[in-house]
């Protein structure tokens, strides 16, 4: 009797099935498309490079892109659809240093593979008369034959996954769709200044960018003129990379990182390591869930670049990461510190999501109570909160405070105050600036922490030792932050079951005025969200700041006000408070003229 041959017996998959497997990990969807042709264009030298998306019925029909790079010979465009046949690569060691942005040899083969392609191409400064015109449907060879062509390389690619209807059904809507390949195209073009594009969908332009020497005029292009001239430069070299590009004031950001461009290598990358050292260079300049604007090029040692670890190349493997991260957050950091950070009235704090105000003001979505009577003027209060604003002005001009430095700002002179929460003040230039005192002090007090050495005096005994209790789970987490809280000042012990004992507390925070501002400390530091590059001393000293500073409705006499804005004058970063928001904001006379109308 014949046994039955086993359904699970290994066996060779066909060269068909192959093909459409490795399609599975190359061309996810026509932005993937556009991506494979446009590199091997690039890589082609391409000086310009034609993008034409046509659509119907909802639904993305034909891709052509059009360059004028090298070209290629009948034979070379007939192997050029073979798996793993490649121009970039000879040998494994290539891959070490490999420069060009495709070398597997997978991209025309696997789009061949699931789709209808017409590929047109003739050497560049050949002298031949024609071209070669070859049709592939689903991997087979339809046609060859010899056509008029100028010279570079036509790929036109159609009815996408015919032969995959499951992956068909997978594609997103056509706006999802167009949208993915202009995000991969902005990208590009970033990546390459120096190349024309053009982008076409149904035969209306959709994006242009000129042949430049000069990544900022690409970046107006895409983005706008407005955008591109609030930008910062940024340039730093180390013996094993080169950084450069552009990066936004922290009054133009982001809530998701989605405007962060890196390149490495003239690559466009996704790069987590990058975008997080990108962030971490504005430090306190911008809030925890806020993200800047960059353009970043980076030219790394080939042998440190690990470009094989994706298929579609979207993510490379850097070696050395922590001095590429620390690099890319210095070079931020100093491009940001040499420059005035003041935002203007006329220029919004965010993107702006809504329509401006008639005045040009953008509305905050900050608030606060302003409950009582409306403020007439400058008031000269004597009341016990004064005091205690003074021995908190004192506290932040103690030798032990700041260092002196460069002042970032211009001296100010003190004209009043509004509801107890903004510092009205005049610059020798004759500009009116708006300060927000708790933000400023905040900033002050900061620094002072951050300044002061490890052997310096941090703490004040208490006479009276306070007693806190915290839930079961706060005191755990109170129990991990503790060695941190005594490196700051703030003495806490075991008491007992869920209980603590408060011995000290930090120089800064002054008077103790009883177990609140304890308790309150202790909530902060239990109940905020954790933040991935902010460590837990750092998230204490903002909180230590934050419940040091002179508070928002605090009336401040003018003496007063003008020691917060002397002692701002002095910090290295006057800009914002540690938790990225501003401290002030600047009306020129040509902006106050503007919105009564007098110009």
């Amino acid at each position: 009797m014949k046994l039955q041959e086993s359904p699970h017996r290994i066996h060779v998959l066909s060269p068909a099935t192959v093909n459409q497997i490795a399609a599975g990990e190359v061309v996810e969807r026509h932005a993937s498309v556009v991506k494979e042709i446009v590199e091997n264009a690039i890589d082609a030298g391409a000086r310009s490079i034609r993008i034409e998306i046509t659509s119907a019925s909802g639904a993305i029909g034909s891709i052509r892109v059009t360059d004028d790079g090298y070209g290629m010979s009948a034979a070379d465009a007939l192997l050029a659809f073979t798996p793993h046949a490649t121009s970039k690569i000879a040998t494994i060691e290539d891959l070490h240093t490999v420069r060009t942005l495709g070398f597997r040899g997978e991209a025309l083969a696997s789009i061949a593979a699931v789709a209808k392609v017409i590929l047109v191409s003739k050497p560049r400064d050949s002298g031949a008369a024609a071209g070669i015109r070859i049709v592939i449907a689903g991997g087979a060879v339809q046609e060859t034959a010899e056509v008029g062509a100028p010279e570079g390389t036509s790929v036109e690619v159609g009815d996408l996954f015919f032969n995959t209807p499951a992956r068909k059904r997978f594609q997103k809507s056509l706006n999802t769709e167009i949208t993915r390949i202009h995000a991969i195209m902005e990208g590009i073009c970033l990546a390459h200044p120096g190349i024309s594009f053009r982008l076409f969908h149904n035969k209306a332009e959709q994006l242009v960018t000129d042949h430049t020497s000069q990544a900022l005029d690409t970046i107006a292009r895409l983005y706008g003129s407005e955008t591109a001239n609030t930008l910062i430069p940024v340039e730093s070299a180390l013996p094993f990379m080169a950084i450069s590009g552009y990066i936004s004031r922290p009054s133009l950001s982001r809530k998701d990182t989605r405007r962060i461009f890196v390149a490495v290598n003239g690559r466009y990358v996704s790069s987590i390591l990058v975008t997080n050292a990108a962030k971490e260079g504005y430090a306190t300049l911008l809030p925890k869930d806020r993200f800047p604007v960059a353009f970043l090029d980076l030219e790394i040692d080939t042998a440190l670049v690990d470009v094989n670890v994706h298929p579609t190349k979207k993510q490379v493997r850097l070696s050395r990461e922590k001095e590429i991260a620390q690099a890319v957050r210095d070079a931020i950091s100093t491009a940001l510190m040499i420059h005035d950070l003041i935002p203007d009235v006329k220029k919004p704090a965010r993107l702006p999501a809504q329509e401006p105000t008639l005045t040009g003001v953008q509305e905050t979505t900050r608030s606060y109570d302003l409950t009582g009577p409306e403020p007439t003027g400058v008031s000269e209060p004597t009341h016990a909160g004064t005091a205690l604003s003074d021995r908190r002005l004192r506290q932040t001009e103690l030798v032990t405070g700041l260092l002196p430095v460069s002042p970032a700002i211009p001296p100010m002179e003190v004209i009043g105050q509004f509801g107890g929460i903004y510092i009205l003040a005049t610059t020798g230039s004759g500009e009116l600036m708006l300060i927000d005192q708790h933000a400023a002090h905040e900033r002050i007090l900061y620094e002072q922490v951050t300044r002061r050495s490890g052997a310096e005096h941090r703490s004040q005994e208490l006479i009276v030792p306070a007693i806190l209790h915290r839930s079961p789970k706060d005191a755990a987490i109170l129990r991990e932050l503790m060695p941190a809280l005594a490196e700051e000042g703030v003495v806490i012990e075991d008491f007992g079951s869920d209980a603590f004992v408060v011995r000290a507390i930090p120089v800064v925070l002054g008077k103790f005025e009883g177990n609140r501002i304890i308790d309150d400390l202790v909530s902060d530091l239990v109940t905020s969200e954790p933040a991935r590059t902010v460590t837990d001393r750092e998230k204490i000293t903002r909180i230590l700041a934050c419940r040091g500073a002179i508070k928002a409705g605090t009336v401040c006499t003018q003496e007063q006000c003008q020691r917060i804005v002397n002692q701002l004058r002095f910090t290295k970063n006057p800009f914002t408070c540690p938790h990225g928001r501003p401290t002030m904001i600047r009306f020129s006379r040509a902006d106050l003229d503007a919105m009564f109308k007098r110009t």
